[in-house]
C-alpha cells in the first residue's frame, strides 16, 4: 500500500512538472530551463523575478553551487533564456503565466490573479486586453497601468 502511494504521488509530481514545463516560453533554453531549473522547485521561483543578465547570472552561479547540474554551455544558453523571457522588462505571458508571476510583476492581488488563470482555464487564451478586462473582479485600472508589461 506505502508503495502504490509512493508511484501515484511521484506521479503526480512529473505531472505537475511536465505541465509546468509545457507553460514555458518556447526558444532555446527552455528544454534547459525545463531540466535544471523545475527539477527542484516549480517555475514560479524563476518566472516572477526580473533580474539583469548580471542578476540571472549570480542566480544560476548560485543553484549550480546548490547542486544543479549543467555544463558551461548549457548555463550560457540558460542564462541568455532567463534573461531574454524573465529580464527586467520583459512582460508577463499572460496566457500561461502562473499565478506567482501575475501577483508580483502585475502587481494582481490574489484574488484577481486567481481570477486571470480559472477565466483563461474557462474560456482560453486572452487575445488582447479588451478580453483581459472580461475577467470578473479584475480591477480594470491596474490592467491600463500594466499594459505595456502585458503579451497575449
Amino acid at each position: 500500500m506505502k508503495y502504490s502511494l509512493l508511484v501515484l504521488i511521484a506521479f503526480a509530481c512529473t505531472a505537475a512538472e511536465d505541465k509546468d514545463a509545457s507553460l514555458l516560453p518556447d526558444g532555446p533554453g527552455k528544454e534547459l530551463a525545463a531540466h535544471i531549473c523545475i527539477d527542484c522547485h516549480d517555475s514560479g521561483n524563476f518566472r516572477r523575478a526580473r533580474f539583469t543578465s548580471d542578476q540571472w547570472a549570480d542566480s544560476i552561479a548560485d543553484m549550480v553551487d546548490r547542486g544543479a547540474k549543467a555544463t558551461p554551455a548549457e548555463i550560457d544558453t540558460l542564462l541568455a533564456y532567463l534573461t531574454k523571457n524573465f529580464g527586467k522588462n520583459s512582460p508577463v505571458l499572460i496566457n500561461t503565466a502562473p499565478l506567482a508571476e501575475i501577483k508580483v510583476v502585475l502587481g494582481f492581488t490574489v484574488a484577481e490573479s486567481r481570477a486571470v488563470i480559472d477565466y483563461r482555464e474557462k474560456n482560453g487564451p486572452f487575445k488582447s486586453a479588451d478580453d483581459l478586462l472580461k475577467v470578473p473582479g479584475l480591477d480594470p485600472a491596474k490592467v491600463a497601468t500594466q499594459k505595456a508589461l502585458i503579451a497575449y
